[in-house]
């Protein structure tokens, strides 16, 4: 949960794709499936949100639900609702690096994932600032990364694409999207200014040592005729915090404005106000004496 903004990023709600693109609009779905070559059109209505899944799983929208690094059966609004809801779902995993949390108890199979100090990848704040994230200490028992976990379980329902080795492969297929298509900015967004999300350019002053340029493209990355920031697997974890998209200021009359406060108001001394209280001597104790 505290790498909400990282979640948007990468296609974590129900409205959005990958790097920040609208579900809702027909030329980003159109984009991320030519990147991704996809076999088919992505889903082109909107998901259900997670606050409304206390009600989608009862009415059969849902027939099985995936839980990862979250507890909602305690979070969520009017969790006791969706501890009900999760009783009724045909086919319920989660994944949980803990074994007794409140939702783990309501799984019909859990997987072992791991902990905050035994991830490593990245993670974003509120501001738009990504951090390495860096494991530290290895992992416990059959604890594996939640992105491993993912990869496998397509790997076996028989997807491509998700020959993943390292979390630095799977930062690097999403630095590529931010950039692909991004300079056709009329053609891929609502406005006619480019998307603010492209890593690529806002990595290209950090390319030094050991980050290189790719020299071969992928296929779908061959149509731009550009090299795209790529980090070795040493680059990745020397990593330092950055702010894609820059600072912005918007375009808005001045909010703070220099003025001189009035003098403060003031109680005339001819009619003082006075406390008025009860007081009883109640106890003697070594001098002293309490009130009420």
């Amino acid at each position: 949960q505290p790498n909400a903004m990282g979640g948007r990023e990468v296609d974590a709600l129900s409205n959005l794709l990958a790097a920040h693109l609208d579900l809702d609009n027909e030329q980003h779905r159109h984009l991320v499936a030519d990147f991704w070559q996809a076999p088919q059109p992505l889903a082109a209505e909107v998901g259900v949100k997670a606050c409304d899944a206390a009600d989608a799983i009862p009415d059969g929208r849902i027939k099985a639900i995936w839980i990862m690094a979250t507890n909602p059966v305690v979070s969520l609004p009017e969790a006791d609702k969706f501890r009900r809801a999760l009783a009724t779902c045909d086919l319920v995993i989660v994944s949980d690096c803990f074994v007794d949390s409140d939702t783990v108890k309501c799984a019909d199979i859990v997987l072992p994932a791991q902990g905050w100090g035994e991830k490593s990848g990245t993670v974003t704040n509120s501001e738009r600032r990504i951090s390495r994230q860096r494991a530290l200490m290895p992992a416990l028992g059959q604890a594996k990364p939640d992105w491993w976990i993912l990869s496998q379980v397509a790997k076996r329902m028989g997807l491509a694409g998700f020959d993943y080795q390292h979390a630095r492969d799977i930062f690097n297929e999403h630095i590529a999207l931010t950039a692909y298509g991004n300079d056709i900015s009329q053609a891929l967004s609502d406005s006619n200014q480019p998307r603010y999300l492209n890593l690529a350019k806002d990595l290209s002053p950090m390319v030094v040592g050991s980050i290189a340029l790719i020299e071969e493209s992928p296929n779908h990355l061959e149509q731009q005729n550009k090299d795209v920031v790529s980090f070795s697997r040493d680059a990745y974890d020397a990593m330092t915090p950055f702010q894609w998209g820059g600072a912005r200021i918007a375009p808005i009359k001045t909010r703070f404005i220099a003025i001189t406060p009035p003098s403060h108001a003031s109680i005339p001394n001819r009619h003082p106000r006075r406390l008025r209280s009860k007081s009883t001597d109640i106890k003697k104790n070594n001098g002293s004496r309490m009130f009420y």
